[in-house]
Order: structure tokens, then C-alpha cells, then sequence
């Protein structure tokens, strides 16, 4: 393959987020393939076991901080960002200080991200090569061990917060990250610096406090893993923590001084779906399964299935004020063929009564 000299490689660089912007992305940056700090991290972390039951981060191994050895010949990473945030949704704060919703986290109201992005990021490799001919490349979306937020933080998108979320100084963090591995050679993006100074804001209002200290999350505590991640009982002492997060938790972003620059998504695909935003804990709880499945059509919450998803609301259901609508609804439940159902509702049931 023809070499690029270091003029045609930035002047591709500038047609590459041009067709970016195209495409709907709000940013790109170009990466190198050396992690090696990162993985020096990611490697305590695991041996610490701070991953929980994702023992799928420890079996991938140093896979997700050398690119090339997940993709043979990887020697450039373009990484992009496309905001998310639904402007038309309902107030977080609003729906987080009313413990009859249910709170969703804002990724996860409109369409499913993975493959939207994805499939655009195809699109951007066969415009790459269609302008300068074939070459190797490999779409991923939180999809393959990829250390996505170090990649993105090397590539100039953003820092890596305190609470672990990369953080863009012009865009805040509502945003999604994914990465194309090439073979192209390509400039290097300047990396960002990181900016939280003394802010702690994002360790003090974890409800779980699962950031243990700064840059360094704690999975096992964290709401976003225990309601989407994790697939077993939820810990007791955890369930009144949670609140009426019945998918993800949004709590350290919506403190984040930086999100007052943060940027809504003008993508029709991130508009809110089926009243999502603003639903009652009551109303998702009598979904059947079948309306499980249709309401959730083509979003992110259709991974968690509807055991999980029942699991989850019976603990909100449990930490809600007392109504006989409520009991009744748990009542009905409490004989459901799922041990984990089952299990939850007592919990949250007996909460009720204690209520009454």
C-alpha cells in the first residue's frame, strides 16, 4: 500500500471530519494504538475485582488495551462522539424527585445506539475509501473489548473525569463513543487535559458511593451495573439506595459543572420513545411481557429482558411511598415463575406494609 506523506495525511484528516459531520457525528479525533498506561490501570482494577460478575473484562485479557491484538494490523484509531442528550424529555431532576417514576437513564429513551452508530461509521470508512481506495477497517460501539473512553481521551475528545465518564470541555458528556481500527496511517490528535480541578461533585452525590476516590469506580456499588449489567439478586442494603433508577443512573453527570455546556442531540433517532421519559413505576410494572417487547422496540432497554426489568421496578416500587395500588400490584407478582421476581417483590412489598 501506497504511503501517505505527513501534508496528505492531515489534509485527509480534515476531509475525514467533513464527512464526519456529514454523518451526524459532533466530533472526531485520531489516536495511536499505545495504551499503555491505561492498561496498567485497567489490569489493578480487574485484579481488584472491581469489574463484578462482567467476567467477560477479564477474559478479554490485554485485548482491550492493545487494539492490535484484538485487530491484526491496527496502527491508527479514528474515534468519534455523537451527542445523545433528548431535549425534549422530561426535567432528570424532575422525574428523580417524584419516587413514582421510574427514572431511565437519558441514553436509553430513544434508539438503540449500537448499531445507528455503528452502521454510520461504516459509512465513513467506505467514504475514506472511496477517496483514497481499500484499506482495512473495524467498526466497534461498545461492542468488543475496547478501552473506548482512554482512546477517545488520546484522541482529543474529551478528559476522563472523576467519575470515570469522558467529559468534552465544549459538549459536557452526553455523548456516545466509537472507534474505527484501521491500518491507515493518520496524524495523531493533540490529547486532551483533564480540567475537574478540586471538583468533587460527582463522588458526593453517588447515591451508592461507588466512586471510591477520584478516576476510580467501584462497578459493584455503581446503579448503572446493578440495574443493567448485573443479571442476579441485588443487595439488600443496596435496593434503598437505588431509588426509583429502574435503568442506569445519571446522577454524577447531572452535577457535572460541565454539562452546562452540554449539547442536545438534533438526531431524530435519540428522541424519546413511548413516554419513556416520564412513565410511573406503577405503569411499566404491569407490562406484560408482550408489551415489554413491543414498547421496547429498537431501544437499549430491550437487552435487559423483562425478568430484570420487572426486578428493577419492584425494587422502585419498594422504595415508593405507600399506595394500596402498589401492594396489589406486587401482591399479584409475588407468585411470578421467576425466583428473581419473586424474591424482589417480597422485599418490596414488605417495604409497602411497613408503610401502611
Amino acid at each position: 500500500m501506497k504511503a501517505f506523506s505527513k501534508t496528505q495525511g492531515t489534509e485527509l484528516v480534515v476531509k475525514i471530519r467533513q464527512w464526519a459531520d456529514e454523518l451526524g457525528f459532533d466530533g472526531i479525533g485520531i489516536s495511536s494504538t499505545e495504551l499503555n498506561e491505561s492498561e496498567a490501570r485497567l489490569l489493578h482494577w480487574l485484579g481488584e475485582g472491581m469489574h463484578g460478575e462482567m467476567e467477560y473484562m477479564a477474559r478479554h485479557g490485554t485485548k482491550r488495551s492493545r487494539p492490535a491484538d484484538l485487530v491484526p494490523g491496527t496502527v491508527t484509531i479514528i474515534s468519534a462522539r455523537m451527542n445523545y442528550f433528548p431535549a425534549e424529555a422530561a426535567a432528570p431532576e424532575q422525574i428523580l424527585n417524584d419516587p413514582e417514576k421510574a427514572y431511565i437513564a437519558r441514553y436509553a429513551l430513544g434508539r438503540d445506539y449500537h448499531k445507528l452508530i455503528r452502521k454510520r461509521l461504516q459509512k465513513l470508512a467506505d467514504r475514506i475509501e472511496k477517496e483514497i481506495g481499500p484499506r482495512g477497517y473495524r467498526a466497534f460501539v461498545d461492542s468488543a473489548p475496547v478501552l473506548e473512553k482512554a482512546i477517545a481521551e488520546q484522541a482529543g475528545l474529551g478528559w476522563i473525569g472523576k467519575h470515570t465518564v469522558l467529559i468534552n470541555r465544549n459538549a459536557g458528556s452526553w455523548f456516545f463513543l466509537g472507534e474505527l481500527y484501521t491500518d491507515l496511517e493518520l496524524p495523531e490528535s493533540e490529547p486532551a487535559s483533564r480540567h475537574c480541578g478540586e471538583c468533587r461533585r460527582c463522588i458526593d452525590v453517588c447515591p451508592t458511593q461507588a466512586i471510591v476516590e477520584p478516576y476510580r469506580l467501584d462497578a459493584r456499588l455503581c446503579i448503572a451495573y446493578l440495574t443493567i449489567e448485573f443479571k442476579g439478586y441485588i443487595p439488600v442494603e443496596l435496593r434503598p439506595l437505588i431509588g426509583n433508577r429502574v435503568f442506569g443512573c445519571d446522577d454524577c453527570q447531572l452535577v457535572c459543572p460541565w454539562n452546562r455546556f452540554a449539547e442536545a442531540s438534533s438526531d431524530p433517532a435519540f428522541k424519546t420513545r413511548n413516554r419513556l421519559d416520564r412513565s410511573e413505576l406503577l405503569e411499566l410494572f404491569l407490562w406484560s411481557e408482550e408489551e415489554f417487547i413491543r414498547y421496547t422496540e429498537g431501544t437499549a432497554l430491550r437487552r435487559l429482558g423483562y425478568e430484570c426489568w420487572l426486578r428493577n421496578l419492584a425494587v422502585g416500587l419498594g422504595n415508593a411511598p405507600f399506595a394500596g395500588a402498589i401492594v396489589r400490584a406486587l401482591r399479584a407478582r409475588s407468585t411470578h415463575p421467576s425466583p428473581l421476581v419473586c424474591e424482589h417483590v417480597r422485599w418490596a412489598l414488605a417495604k409497602q406494609l411497613k408503610l401502611s
